[in-house]
Parts: C-alpha cells; sequence; structure tokens
C-alpha cells in the first residue's frame, strides 16, 4: 500500500533531454540493463562501505541483484539489497533531472557540430535509458538511515512523475520495475535473453546477479585479485574463457598501475597468430572494463595496432563515462592509460625475453609479422628495439640475434650494424654485396620480409651504432679489417692489360646500351663475377623493388653493372677482346652476366633469352672440352 501521493511536472527542458536520451542517444537498447546493475553494483558498495564504516550497524540482508521478467505482466523487475534512497533523494537523483544541467545540455547539443556521445558525459543520467525499453516504470526504495518509510516513483519518462510513501515492509535496497514497451518484448522477455545481457556486460560484477533463482556470474573478475593468490591453472582458465582458444597463452601481463590513471590489467599473449587466414585483422582490442563493468569491448584505443596480438581486459576506477557509456568521454585519460599500459607491455615483453629464451622465441615466431609494425612508436623506440631479432650470418641453427648479441660479437672500432635483404641464407651466400662481409668475417643480420627494411630505415640507429645496408658499406670503414683467411689473389693485371680492361668495359657499356646506367669495375667484388647497384645509392635493391611494387611499376630498373676484373670469366673475356673485340662471345657473356645479375636481383620476369645463351654457351663449351679430351 502507498500513501501520500505527490505528481510533479517536468520542466519543459526536462522533456526535451529525455526525448534526446530515448531517441537519439543509444545505439544499442540492451544497454539498459547494463546502466542499472551498474547503479546497483554503485548501491551495494556503498552499503558495504557504511558497514564498515560503522561496527554497530546490524545488517543481515544478503548483498545481491536479482532480476526477474514477469510474462504475464511483460516487467523486467532489477532488485539490489544496498544502500536505499531516502525521499528527498529520489528527489534529488532520479526526479529532478535539471539538477544535473539538463538545459545547458540541451543548448550544447543545439549548438555542437560534435556527436551528442561527446558532450553527455557530465551529466550522469544513465538510468533514463530504460525508457527506451518501456511504457513506463515503478522504482521502490528504502534507505538504511530510514527504518520506517519506503518511497515509490512512478514515471513514463514524458510529463510528470509520481511520488508516494509505501506502507508496506520493506528491506533496505531499490527495486525498479520495467514495462516493457510492446516491440521490446520478443527481444528482452525471457531470462534466457536477460542471461545472455548480463554475461556480454556484467558478468564480472562483484555482487551476486541472481536470474530465476542461479547465479549468473560465476567467472571471478581475475584482474582485481592479488597476484601471489592465483594460480597458473587460473590464469588459463580465465584465458580460454575470454578467448575461445584451445591452447593456453605463451606467456600472462597481470599489473597494476596507480599513477598516472589507477587501472588493473590482465593481459595475455597467444600461442599463435589467431587470425590463421588473415581475414579478420580488425577483430582485436582490449576490452575495457569500468569497475568490473564492461564499457566496451576491443578497445582499439588502449594499445597500438602493432600489439594487437594481445588479448585482455583492462579495468579502470578514474574514467570518466559519457551517459551511454558506448563512447568514452575523455580521449586524454585514455591516452594516459594507452602510454603507461604499452610501456608495461614492453616491460614485460623486456623481461620475458631476459628470463625465458625459449618462450620469447615463441612469442616472436607467432606473432613478430605484427610486431615489427611498432617501429613507427617513436616514444618506445627503446624498449622496441631491444625486443627485435633477425637471423645472421653468424648465428647458429634456428637461434634468432638481438642488436645487443651483435654488437657484443662486433669487431673492434666497428660502429656499424650491417643488414642485407635476402630470400634465405642460401640466397645470402651468394649475394655478391656480402662477398667483402664474408672476406672480412664482420657479421651481417639477414632481412627476410619487405618490413624488415622499413624498420631499419625508421631506426638508422642503435645505441651508438648506425644501421647500415651492406649494398652501400663504406669501403675505407671495411678496408681497415684484416681479412679472416689468406685469399688466392688473380694475378694482378699489367699496364697494357689494364687498359684493354679499361676498353672491355666500354665494350660491354656499349653492348649493354640503355639497359644499364653503367659499368664499372668493382673494388669489392671476390668471388662473383659482377653486381648491379643504384646509381645514386640513395636506396637499396630490396626497397626499390617494394616502391616499385606499391606503384604497379614492373619495369626493369637501370643500375650500375660492377664487373670483377680479377675473375676468370673477366679474364677470359679479355683474352678474347684482345683477338677480336667484336667476336660474339663478348656480346653473349655481357648480356649473360646482365640476366643473371637480374636473376640474383628478382628482376629478371622472362628467363628464356638467358636459358637459350645457357644452352648456346654449354654446347660451344661442350664441343671444346670434348676436342681438348681428345688432344690428352
Amino acid at each position: 500500500m502507498t500513501e501520500q501521493t505527490e505528481k510533479f511536472e517536468f520542466k519543459a527542458e526536462v522533456n526535451q533531454l529525455l526525448d534526446i536520451l530515448i531517441h537519439s542517444l543509444y545505439t544499442n537498447r540492451e544497454i539498459f540493463l547494463r546502466e542499472l546493475i551498474s547503479n546497483a553494483s554503485d548501491a551495494l558498495d556503498k552499503m558495504r562501505f557504511a558497514i564498515s564504516c560503522d561496527p554497530e550497524l546490524n545488517d543481515d540482508v544478503e548483498p545481491e541483484i536479482l532480476i526477474a521478467y514477469d510474462e504475464e505482466k511483460k516487467t523486467i523487475t532489477v532488485t539490489d539489497t544496498g544502500i536505499g534512497m531516502t525521499r528527498d533523494e529520489v528527489v534529488a537523483n532520479i526526479g529532478t533531472i535539471a539538477h544535473s544541467g539538463s538545459a545547458e545540455f540541451i543548448k550544447q547539443a543545439a549548438e555542437s557540430k560534435e556527436s551528442l556521445d561527446s558532450l553527455i558525459g557530465r551529466f550522469g543520467v544513465g538510468f533514463y535509458s530504460i525508457f527506451m525499453v518501456s511504457d513506463h516504470v515503478v522504482v521502490r526504495t528504502k534507505s538504511y538511515k530510514d527504518a520506517d518509510h519506503a518511497t515509490q516513483w512512478i514515471s513514463d519518462g514524458k510529463n510528470s512523475y509520481e511520488l508516494s510513501t509505501i506502507e508496506a515492509e520493506m528491506d533496505h535496497g531499490t527495486s525498479i520495475e520495467i514495462h516493457l514497451n510492446e516491440d521490446m518484448v520478443d527481444r528482452f522477455g525471457s531470462d534466457d535473453k536477460l542471461r545472455d545481457i548480463v554475461a556480454k556486460h556484467s558478468n564480472f560484477v562483484s555482487f551476486p546477479i541472481m536470474i530465476g533463482g542461479e547465479r549468473v556470474n560465476t567467472v571471478p573478475a581475475l584482474w582485481r585479485e592479488p597476484k601471489f593468490q592465483i594460480k597458473d591453472e587460473q590464469y588459463v582458465e580465465f584465458y580460454k574463457f575470454m578467448t575461445y582458444d584451445s591452447q593456453p597463452p605463451i606467456t600472462t601481463l597481470h599489473f597494476a598501475v596507480d599513477a598516472p590513471v589507477q587501472f588493473n590489467s590482465l593481459l595475455f599473449i597467444p600461442e599463435k597468430d589467431l587470425d590463421i587466414f588473415g581475414m579478420d585483422r580488425d577483430n582485436w582490442g582490449v576490452d575495457l572494463y569500468v569497475r568490473r563493468v564492461l564499457i566496451e569491448k576491443q578497445n582499439k584505443n588502449l594499445l597500438p595496432e602493432y600489439l594487437s596480438f594481445i588479448k585482455g581486459v583492462v579495468d579502470t576506477e578514474d574514467l570518466p563515462l559519457n551517459i551511454s557509456r558506448e563512447t568514452l568521454q575523455d580521449n586524454l585519460l585514455i591516452g594516459k592509460i594507452s602510454s603507461t599500459l604499452t610501456k608495461q607491455v614492453l616491460g614485460q615483453l623486456l623481461k620475458l625475453a631476459e628470463d625465458d629464451a625459449e618462450k620469447y622465441a615463441k612469442f616472436w615466431k607467432a606473432h613478430s609479422k605484427i610486431f615489427k609494425a611498432g617501429h613507427m612508436d617513436f616514444l618506445n623506440r627503446d624498449k622496441y628495439s631491444k625486443l627485435l631479432r633477425f637471423d645472421s650470418s653468424k648465428a647458429e641453427e634456428d637461434t634468432l640475434v638481438a642488436f645487443d648479441d651483435y654488437i657484443e660479437r662486433a669487431k673492434e672500432d666497428q660502429k656499424e650494424i650491417y643488414y642485407a635483404v635476402v630470400a634465405s641464407r642460401e640466397a645470402a651466400n651468394l649475394n655478391p654485396h656480402l662477398e667483402i662481409f664474408r672476406r672480412k668475417d664482420i657479421e651481417v643480420l639477414y632481412l627476410y620480409e619487405p618490413i624488415d627494411e622499413f624498420v631499419m630505415e625508421s631506426m638508422r640507429q642503435y645505441n651508438d651504432f648506425d644501421l647500415v645496408a651492406a649494398e652501400y658499406a663504406d669501403l675505407e670503414k671495411l678496408d681497415k679489417f684484416e681479412s679472416s683467411e689468406k685469399e688466392d689473389e688473380p694475378e694482378p693485371l699489367s699496364e697494357d692489360q689494364e687498359k684493354d680492361m679499361e676498353a672491355l668495359v666500354a665494350k660491354m657499356k656499349e653492348i649493354l646500351g640503355e639497359q644499364v646506367a653503367d659499368v664499372k669495375i668493382s673494388e669489392r667484388l671476390s668471388d662473383s663475377p659482377c653486381r648491379l647497384i643504384n646509381p645514386d645509392g640513395a636506396m637499396t635493391s630490396s626497397m626499390e623493388k617494394i616502391m616499385k611494387a606499391m606503384n604497379k611499376d614492373d619495369s626493369i630498373p637501370t643500375k650500375v653493372m660492377e664487373i670483377n676484373a680479377g675473375h676468370p670469366l673477366l679474364r677470359s673475356m679479355l683474352e678474347i677482346f684482345k683477338t677480336n673485340a667484336d667476336d660474339e662471345f663478348i656480346a653473349m657473356s655481357s648480356r649473360q652476366l646482365l640476366e643473371s645479375a637480374l636473376l640474383l636481383e628478382g628482376y629478371l620476369s622472362d628467363p628464356h633469352a638467358l636459358v637459350g645463351r645457357i644452352q648456346n654457351l654449354l654446347t660451344k663449351a661442350g664441343g671444346w672440352y670434348a676436342e681438348l679430351e681428345k688432344k690428352d
């Protein structure tokens, strides 16, 4: 029973505000239940605090949130045993929305070109989301401070509300009875549908949420628990619950941060890339909670995309939210959380690399392609660069090298870290650009993927060492190092032979014409007959290929061909040239050298001419060899 019913008219601007809230703001109508559960949880927290502050306060009411659907009445009732409200508090909190600044909100909403979501965070009236789904609402509440009186508030969210005093006995707390609109019954009119909403948005609320006599939120908010109390099995169970991954994670990152923003975080690194076919690249982000209530699933602002392989949750007490909680009000705070979270994750990865090389190798194998994109994160470059790994000319089988490993093995007075883009270790052994490094026993990092060179170009330096492409290494810096082995030096050219070699070089340039920018004698080559370099030296061959592919340019670039004057093939060409400068063999060999170099560089798209030329040379060489065998 009720008595002392009073009717109150909403002010005009409040009617406008309710109209905006109901029809314009929320894009997901199920949010109403999340808002009510969040409010109920707050009320229970306040009750718990009141009990802790007053030891004489006797209270045997079980703290819980009850949700029930009445099929006959078509009502959803959300009840909590929290702190409750007095009549005056009802008027102040839900009876007078104008007190929250509705007039100012409406003014700004009319004048601003921004979305409503960016304006309404400061008004705190999420309770009114229930009018998206209801004809009218009945609120019954009793404060723990008032032993005699409970209050009833009724409204259809249009022009007015009614207040009355309840005579019937009632425990402290609040009960909200929502009379569903006809078109909302199919969406929310069953215990199963309500359970699904709770599981999605409020699964980690610390108080029991009961539907149909059963607790719905059975999974604990593990990130809120002290680390020393949690077993590895619990972490694995929680990870599988979150991700549906059948395998345990490589490692778990669990930490709490107090400044500059307070938050708890529980993150996982999966054992493999969960986007197996590369078709779901947008399915990433960390789940954002506020006081255990899900605010945004897969928030993409908390971690940079190069850490998108990480799964987990972030829960904060400090974040102000807009009224719908569907978008975040204060990007500055999100930025602070993101900055701190990124530093924490990189720090934990560094610790993993130092403490457990085997686990770190698993991480690198699974996620390095995504992680390498972090070369643009200039704020965290120091930590990021220490986490990079590469194959190397001195690496043992199945072992990757960090920059620090390279520096430990560097020669005295060496201040460069050399790298080369290669297809494989076998290709590296045939790479003419790397001959001088093998001869000088200088380590070279092998880059197998296009992004690797972007990493090097972006970083340019590690500690006091410059990152240098082996293709354009400074000869003066390499010449100061002794060769590791005695070389079989070719017999030096005589003065006349040097002149003839210069003439041969000019002839080769004439034969090749516009296919090359120039032909020169190399100072670097020892094993290979020739190599190709860009004329201006501004871009490595591999980077040039990337840029041409991006521009859909399949033409063969014009490069400088450097020849090895000491190579047996060039010496044979020289002897033939001295006898007959127009001999067919000179032209055939010049073209063969160019196309072989283009093939090694990955530019020769049509090898037919090269194959035909090889067959022609083999036929002639076979005849010469047969004649020699007869003479012997």
